[in-house]
């Protein structure tokens, strides 16, 4: 099986059909070269498939119908079989994804990515949420040594100086004034506000920098703000991009609910037997049945 070389998978003489625009395949990224051994844990059939698959190029149609056209020994069914087992081996997903058309307005395209090299369900999740394959842990960089936090208003303070050099501030001057800054932010105020409260309408010399600032503060501090209105909802351009569809049935779900790229009726998972149990439909029916006829004797008139 390892020697075996699936890349001369058989193929009609006219070229391959390319997919509707926006559609068909889509190579997915970080893939290993291309080698012999890529597809040998593979069966034949999905091996030889998997071959053909892989060097066609973007946007080409790869639908059942499609791959069978021009796969002479294999029929819509052995293709059909073939791709739920090669998404099940990690090679592809389908995925529905929101893009940006010609006129600006976005609409829905489907589109199949296929993996060379097999991946897992945790890599596809990651890169059909954000469109971004997950970088491999020997990839990313090296954690840095932690250093001391600073707040937001003790950052804000040590920037002033930069704005205008007349305020500069020591490092005591900012920890001396940071509850005062945090106070203007815990009444609604945002950063540039600060910043023009400590820096608008300065003298031509400011003799103290950190006493000045904290006359300003406190001799400015802003009302209480009422509440903001709530935010509206998201609007239609802020769904989502990408949602995943099973392999076979094109069924839409999130990531968690595709294991494989398949639905649970296409992984051939029935549902839990969820019917009530027939002793207890029996009691409450009996039960209903003896309330029925004691309002109905209460209704009877005494003879």
């Amino acid at each position: 099986m390892a020697d075996a070389d699936f890349s001369a998978a058989p193929r009609a003489t006219h070229p391959h059909p390319s997919a509707a625009r926006g559609y068909g395949k889509r190579t997915a990224p970080d893939q290993a070269p291309r080698g012999r051994d890529d597809f040998a844990h593979l069966r034949p059939r999905e091996a030889s498939i998997a071959a053909f698959i892989d060097r066609l190029p973007d946007g080409a149609a790869m639908d059942a119908k499609t791959l069978a056209a021009h796969l002479a020994d294999y029929g819509q069914a052995a293709c059909r079989t073939a791709l739920r087992r090669l998404s099940e081996a990690g090679h592809l997903r389908r995925v529905t994804e929101r893009i940006k058309g010609d006129s600006g307005s976005r609409r829905w395209v489907t589109r199949t990515y296929f993996s060379r090299t097999a991946r897992d369900d945790a890599w596809w999740d990651a890169f059909v949420t954000s469109g971004v394959p997950p970088r491999p842990a020997d990839d990313r960089p090296a954690a840095r040594p932690p250093r001391h936090a600073r707040s937001r208003a003790y950052l804000l303070l040590a920037g002033v100086g930069r704005i205008d050099p007349r305020m500069t501030l020591s490092a005591a001057e900012c920890q001396a004034l940071e509850g005062l800054v945090r106070q203007w932010l815990d009444l609604g105020a945002d950063d540039e506000e600060v910043v023009r409260a400590l820096t608008g309408g300065l003298p031509p010399e400011v003799q103290c920098a950190g006493a000045f600032a904290r006359r300003r503060l406190t001799h400015r501090m802003p009302p209480e703000r009422p509440p903001l209105p709530p935010r509206p909802l998201p609007s239609a351009s802020r769904q989502p991009l990408r949602i995943l569809e099973c392999t076979v049935c094109r069924t839409p779900g999130r990531p968690e609910a595709l294991p494989g790229g398949l639905c649970r009726d296409c992984r051939g998972e029935s549902p839990a037997d969820q019917r009530p149990d027939p002793a207890a439909v029996r009691d409450r029916a009996d039960g209903i049945r003896r309330l029925v006829r004691a309002a109905a004797r209460a209704t009877v008139p005494p003879s």
